[in-house]
């Protein structure tokens, strides 16, 4: 009895925080917007929104077995459901501190499998950079596909305020000749100090965490099955592509757009994502203004609830998915104490 209280007194503390997230992100609409919004959540058609959670659960799950695979040439055989657990706990890790998921799921398989976490982290750094060579080959497409309608979004929204960055370097260009110079004497005086750095006990503790991180990052060259393993990473995005789509039909004003407005919001809204955890509060904005290149008016509200339904369906999927899978990892680990720890080795 006191198991299970304490099980739902962490799902309820697990929600609680998903819920104050959303909170905070909706607390600076004005009382229109927020009106225009739920107007709109009650024309929605949920059957295309919840399979769009579906098909967001449907790529964590490919993700999950993807990173399986990265794991695999360095001996370590999670189960499929360990590793979908730990991806689970990780994004939702990721909603309340910024990048903390990445290092929470290589810790649910040290505890559960004893895979080192700097060898886990070094796959996870391979999955997210190949994430990221499919997230600019996106983008230039999307660019290609609708360059008419992004350029002028791109020129206002991008180009401009990296201009007026650089306009403030060329004027204190000065002041980075002195620290590039500075920089520089630091360099020279760590390589006439290498060996007695290099012997130092935390030095040489770094460069064993370095070491496994690096074993991490190769075990891309030998995945068994690489054919495969590009076909699960296309995958991903392609399903990532669907979420957006099948919530584009969610609203009759959305429904006729062409699939290339799906597309752009996918690349548009993945900036947001980045930018901000879980692309809260940004995420939305981003929509509603790529909607306005496609005829959807800022003021008619529609553009802002098609970005927090696409938003929310999403983040409440993560919320409640991903604490489940910290309550299932809890179990497993009480559950663990009375057996013998599994070794994760093939």
């Amino acid at each position: 009895m006191k198991k299970n209280l304490l099980g739902i007194l962490k799902l309820v503390l697990a929600l609680g925080l998903g819920l104050f997230i959303i909170y905070l992100s909706l607390r600076g609409l004005s009382s229109e917007g927020r009106q225009q919004i739920l107007e709109s959540f009650k024309l929605a058609n949920y059957n295309w929104i919840i399979l769009s959670v579906f098909l967001g659960i449907f790529s964590h799950l490919i993700r999950s077995i993807r990173w399986k695979m990265l794991l695999q040439p360095m001996g370590y055989q999670p189960s499929t459901f360990s590793t979908f657990l730990a991806v689970m706990v990780g994004y939702f890790a990721n909603l309340g501190i910024p990048r903390s998921g990445e290092i929470a799921r290589c810790s649910i398989l040290y505890k559960e499998y004893r895979i080192p976490v700097d060898k886990s982290f070094g796959t996870v750094i391979t999955e997210r950079s190949i994430d990221m060579l499919l997230f600019f080959g996106l983008f230039f497409a999307t660019f290609l596909f609708e360059y008419r309608r992004l350029a002028e979004y791109v020129n206002q929204n991008i180009w401009a305020p990296l201009q007026q960055k650089w306009d403030f370097l060329n004027q204190v260009e000065g002041l980075l000749l002195v620290l590039g110079l500075g920089f520089l004497g630091i360099i020279v005086g760590l390589w006439f100090a290498r060996k007695k750095i290099l012997s130092l006990s935390v030095v040489q503790k770094v460069l064993g965490l370095f070491k496994g991180v690096w074993e991490g990052l190769l075990s891309i060259l030998k995945i068994r099955r690489p054919g495969l393993f590009i076909f699960y990473s296309f995958l991903i995005w392609f399903l990532y592509y669907l979420m957006v789509y099948v919530c584009m039909q969610s609203l009759p004003q959305t429904v006729p757009l062409s699939w290339t407005a799906s597309l752009s919001i996918l690349v548009l809204g993945s900036i947001g994502i980045m930018v901000t955890p879980g692309g809260i509060g940004l995420y939305p904005v981003i929509v509603a203004q790529t909607l306005v290149l496609y005829g959807i008016s800022a003021q008619s509200g529609y553009g802002d609830a098609m970005g927090w339904i696409t938003w929310s369906a999403q983040t409440i999927m993560i919320i409640v998915v991903g604490a489940i899978s910290l309550i299932l990892v809890s179990i497993k680990k009480k559950a663990s104490k009375n057996e013998s720890l599994p070794q994760g080795k093939i």
